[in-house]
């Protein structure tokens, strides 16, 4: 696991850009797993401009997005499809049939879930995945006991989560309490994975993440495991691992 410290927000997610460009270069094809959340958003709008100067193209990209909220469909101003095409989708060249994400009002859940999969599956895999990650240590929409084998499924958001999210949609009762989110062994199965925390109230949770042991109560632990992740921290993410001297800055 690499750990990488920015001096803000605004260099975490050039950092961030930076990397998901110079694979996108590398592999025009790529096929990337994208975030949602308040964190990556710098990041989308740091890739819209690289492309708005010419340095890369996704003509040929293909996307799958983590997760969307249960019940929600696209033209919902707070589902994720909405989100991605605010923040990056309309800004970009990718094909919309490129775009995958999972259907938030689909009928039939299981079956959502397992064609979800199949997909992943038929373009090869995801190369490089992009995660944030929520105070209670989850990954996608993988709360803490998740089991570790999952794949694609339907979640109940945990409390701490709902609370968290809950000032995007103007009241508690608002905020929907199922997802739809890749498991764990679909994030996994990535080939690279970079992991985006800005703000002091995640630097407990990151400090776990890397040092404790790994158990499902604490979801992104897991990531000790594979065997490609860069984790980009902003000052207050990564205060406790500066104060114990355990992290060489890097400018």
């Amino acid at each position: 696991m690499k750990v990488i410290v920015a001096r803000d927000y605004n260099e975490l997610s050039e950092k961030a850009a930076n990397i998901l460009a110079s694979h996108i270069v590398l592999k025009p094809n790529s096929v990337i797993g994208l975030a949602t959340g308040s964190t990556p958003i710098g990041t989308y709008k740091e890739l819209v401009r690289i492309y708005e100067e010419g340095r890369i193209s996704f003509k040929e990209v293909v996307s799958f997005n983590l997760d969307e909220y249960y019940g929600l469909d696209k033209s919902n101003k707070q589902s994720y499809y909405y989100f991605m095409n605010k923040h990056l989708f309309n800004h970009i060249n990718i094909k919309e049939e490129n775009i995958h994400i999972p259907n938030g009002i689909a009928k039939d859940i299981e079956l959502e879930c397992k064609n979800y999969e199949g997909k992943i599956k038929q373009a090869g895999g995801i190369d490089i995945q992009l995660l944030g990650i929520g105070r209670n240590g989850h990954i996608g929409f993988n709360e803490p006991d998740v089991k570790f084998e999952a794949l694609t499924h339907l979640v109940n958001l945990d409390e701490d989560t709902i609370n968290a999210n809950s000032r995007f949609f103007g009241s508690i009762d608002n905020v929907p309490k199922l997802a739809i989110s890749m498991g764990i062994k679909t994030i996994m199965q990535s080939k690279k994975i970079i992991l985006l925390a800005s703000g002091s109230e995640k630097a407990k949770t990151i400090y776990n993440m890397i040092h404790e042991k790994i158990t499902p109560e604490l979801p992104a632990s897991v990531l000790q495991l594979h065997q490609d992740v860069t984790v980009i921290l902003d000052q207050g993410a990564a205060q406790l691992l500066n104060e114990e001297g355990l992290l060489q800055m890097e400018a």
